[in-house]
């Protein structure tokens, strides 16, 4: 990966629906050039997909929470399919340190997260869980 890619890949970070053409145009490179190293950013794996990011009008409406979850480690593949069917676990991460897994939730209401909470809680092999309330997001990165 060159200067070049990462440009590409900056600017595809601002929008991932930029036209082939106006990158293109942007990088003072041909349109078929961008198509190419598109294609093979794509191909080697360092661009995953393109995916629909949420503004802040419909985030603003929802309650999140990070959840830290410590677990019997034989219990992990069952518990992560389990979480993998809840809509209101945004992320999983495993960890080092004082927890196994760390999730990422978000709903609507207080209750609702309340009641996800309590769901996530009688997962067969969850040894334990602490939860933070996300009060004010001040930095936001994407990508």
């Amino acid at each position: 990966m060159d200067e070049t890619d990462r440009h590409l890949l900056a600017r595809l970070g601002e929008d991932a629906r930029t036209p082939v053409a106006t990158l293109a145009r942007d990088l003072g490179l041909a349109r078929s050039t961008v198509q190419a190293r598109l294609e093979r950013l794509e191909r080697n794996g360092v661009i995953a997909g393109y995916a629909l990011r949420l503004g802040d009008a419909v985030r603003a409406g929802q309650i999140r929470a990070t959840v830290l979850l410590s677990l019997d480690p034989r219990a992990t593949p069952a518990v992560v399919k389990r979480l993998d069917r809840m809509p209101e676990v945004e992320a999983a991460h495993t960890a080092s340190g004082r927890a196994d897994l760390v999730l990422t939730l978000a709903a609507p209401t207080t209750a609702a997260l309340d009641r996800t909470l309590d769901v996530i809680g009688e997962i067969d092999g969850i040894k334990g869980s602490e939860t933070l309330i996300h009060l004010s997001t001040k930095i936001q990165r994407s990508g």
